[in-house]
């Protein structure tokens, strides 16, 4: 995809300093072998800076977009300029990925949910919000099981888990997704139906509307995690399998946590017996 020259490094890098701790779900763990470790955590430093250039309310939409399409064009081997951290990560990916046999696209779709970041903040439909997440977060599942050798076969359900899993973290970070970026996931005709609107997350508690809201788009997490749950026997590397089933409970935990809890009153997060049940839950696939 070309790009804007002139626009692609206007302005500071604005990587944030969020690192692999500050996420959700477990990203540089002990699980991952050693030897694609380093693959691993070159990919998530690469889509925690492209993420960021979305996100980042400084940067004109012009500028991200002409940044994203520069970081897309530096990981398929184009020249990377000297003494950037963010273009750096495309262009160590893209030395990582000539390495390995995987399709470019596991990395490049991400650029494309965040390039539609830039440019569209409402979804019409829930149809919407799973194409959208087709390519902000199933690739992240897809390129852990390729990397790891598993069968193309079991991508699909890959797809479901990866897809629960940005729901929910739509649905954690709905107030400030919406006060910081004027950015909103959640489907219009679900709230339509419910008699709510976009403005209700930001106020200091869910409206009964909205409530019914989110419970509807837990409701087709649930459905998604249910099939996410036939995923891990699937997989063939033990270390992947025991990964994966801890990531599909750690869902289903934060799933029912969105139940009982008011994402707009505050940050809904996993508790330390949420993680402690997880572990036990995949602790069965050693059998």
């Amino acid at each position: 995809m070309p790009c804007d020259a002139d626009l692609s490094w206007v302005g500071p890098d604005v990587t944030s300093g969020k690192g692999a701790g500050d996420e959700n779900f477990p990203v540089g763990t002990l699980l991952i072998s050693r030897r694609n470790r380093g693959h691993v955590m070159a990919y998530y430093h690469f889509a925690r800076c492209i993420d960021d250039i979305a996100d980042d309310p400084t940067l004109p939409p012009d500028q991200k977009a002409a940044r994203l399409s520069a970081m897309n064009a530096i990981l398929r081997g184009a020249d990377a300029p000297i003494g950037r951290h963010d273009a750096a990560t495309a262009e160590t990916l893209h030395r990582h990925f000539k390495k390995l046999d995987l399709p470019y696209e596991v990395a490049s779709d991400l650029i494309k949910a965040f390039q539609q970041d830039v440019t569209k903040s409402r979804y019409a439909n829930w149809a919407e919000l799973v194409d959208y997440c087709s390519f902000s977060a199933n690739p992240v599942g897809r390129f852990l099981l390729l990397l790891h050798g598993e069968s193309a076969d079991i991508l699909p359900l890959s797809d479901a888990l990866c897809t629960a899993l940005q729901v929910i973290n739509h649905l954690q970070d709905v107030s400030t997704d919406l006060k910081r970026l004027d950015r909103c996931y959640l489907p219009q005709d679900f709230l339509k139906q419910e008699g709510a609107e976009v403005g209700d997350v930001a106020l200091s508690h869910s409206k009964p509307g909205l409530r019914r809201v989110f419970d509807r788009m837990l409701d087709e997490v649930d459905s998604l995690n249910d099939q996410a749950a036939t995923l891990p026997p699937l997989i063939r590397n033990r270390r992947m399998r025991i990964y994966t089933a801890i990531i599909v409970a750690l869902s289903r935990h934060l799933a029912r946590r969105l139940r009982r809890e008011d994402p707009v009153a505050g940050r809904v997060k996993l508790s330390l017996w949420d993680v402690v049940r997880s572990l036990g839950t995949a602790s069965r696939c050693l059998i």
